[in-house]
């Protein structure tokens, strides 16, 4: 049986969860959006101090990689990173778009004529995007996406379940005759144990030394304006 530390920071949202074999051992979530660096190194003591009494080893420590905050991520990644240096276990990246879209592919009975297309929100019209089906294959690879009125076209004749915090504008461009826009989905870690169940019996691990978040585009720091 495999006990896996769950992080995600990818969004406003910081949260953690120790799972092992289908079930949420303990968690913790915050939704204040400004405090990752301060709260997260507080919740996974949280969830040491619940395994270790009850003789709870780690085996594997996931993580959100992206795309997501560029803030966020790099505090997620790098706490994992030190846990598993610190304890010699396996690092799992789970992208955040996948996060998503096992959130809601979940929640109720799907048909095979629906797709699903997760959205992290960027700046403007950008989203962070990409297109699954009910059977978690990748129909369109994870890009950044200008949203257009016709964005997705290629799939009218598919029904299109939007989510995340990219899907709310997206509401209000996207001219599609087959979509529906399933509110207040948030990526959150409790949600991550399918994946990185998966991942860990499958050995896909990233690498503790060289890996880094996948931001899918560079980012791009505002300079403030001056005041005339």
């Amino acid at each position: 049986m495999a006990t896996i530390l769950n992080i995600d920071t990818s969004t406003d949202v910081c949260s953690v969860a120790l799972t092992c074999e289908g079930e949420v051992l303990e968690h913790r979530e915050e939704y204040e959006g400004q405090n990752h660096a301060k709260v997260l190194s507080a919740f996974i003591k949280d969830m040491l101090d619940y395994a270790t009494p009850r003789g709870i080893k780690l085996d594997a420590v996931a993580v959100t990689t992206g795309p997501g905050s560029y803030t966020g991520l790099r505090i997620g990644l790098s706490e994992a990173k030190g846990l598993c240096f610190g304890l010699n276990i396996p690092l799992i990246g789970i992208s955040t778009l996948e996060l998503l879209t096992v959130t809601v592919l979940f929640k109720e009975f799907w048909d095979d004529n629906v797709l699903f297309v997760p959205m992290i929100d960027a700046r403007r019209k950008e989203v962070f995007t990409g297109v699954y089906d009910n059977a978690f294959n990748k129909i369109m690879q994870p890009q950044p996406l200008i949203l257009e009125e016709d964005s997705f076209a290629q799939f009218n004749d598919k029904q299109l379940v939007f989510m995340g915090n990219g899907s709310d504008k997206a509401a209000d461009i996207i001219k599609h005759s087959n979509a529906r826009f399933i509110k207040r989905i948030r990526p959150e870690a409790v949600h991550m144990m399918a994946l990185s169940e998966r991942a860990f019996r499958n050995n896909d691990f990233i690498d503790i030394a060289y890996s880094t978040p996948e931001y899918l585009k560079e980012f791009q720091a505002t300079t403030p304006k001056k005041n005339v």
